[in-house]
């Protein structure tokens, strides 16, 4: 079987069974803890996927991946998980939960790219205006980069606003060379 399908459906039974014990946001947020520590640590993969490590040592692995105190249903998914023996897949289905989750309940990353730091009143603004337009929440990062020189980028879903400095005299340069 396809590791895609195999991950969207293990995720997709989690995520029914968190919505109906109503902890999908706790497993959201293990989940995203998951995927972040399998980025995070890429030894990780390696080790989950050595056949020479016992089930028990995998599962405590992974459940200090998954950070603090995990939850009773994710302790139990993990189990599943390694009983069924596909623990291999278990970063990508911590990516399908987390994908199936944002399409539940809208949620849509957004990203600031700005020369020097911004307010936090500036990015509550730029999340309020991301929202208003998206008609959903808002997961917003922002990022610090001189090299834009002023002004900012807006990225959120497909669309990406460049109002940068930087793009602008490039534009010019453009214009200037023909």
């Amino acid at each position: 079987m396809d590791i895609g399908v195999i991950s969207v459906r293990y995720a997709r039974a989690l995520l029914k069974s968190a919505t109906d014990a109503k902890i999908e946001d706790a497993v959201y947020a293990e989940m995203q803890q998951l995927a972040k520590s399998y980025a995070d640590v890429p030894q990780l993969r390696l080790t989950i996927d050595n056949p020479m490590l016992s089930k028990n040592d995998k599962e405590k692995l992974l459940l200090t991946a998954v950070g603090k105190e995990p939850s009773s249903l994710t302790k139990a998914f993990v189990e599943l998980v390694l009983k069924e023996g596909r623990e291999s897949v278990m970063q990508f289905i911590a990516h399908s939960y987390v994908t199936l989750y944002r399409q539940q309940k809208n949620v849509i990353r957004g990203c600031l790219i700005t020369a020097a730091a911004v307010s936090p009143a500036t990015e509550q603004k730029m999340r309020q205006l991301v929202e208003s337009k998206t008609n959903g929440t808002v997961e917003f990062e922002t990022e610090v980069n001189p090299d834009i020189i002023g002004g900012f980028i807006l990225e959120y879903d497909t669309y990406r606003m460049d109002a940068s400095v930087k793009t602008k005299l490039n534009s010019i340069l453009t214009q200037l060379k023909k």
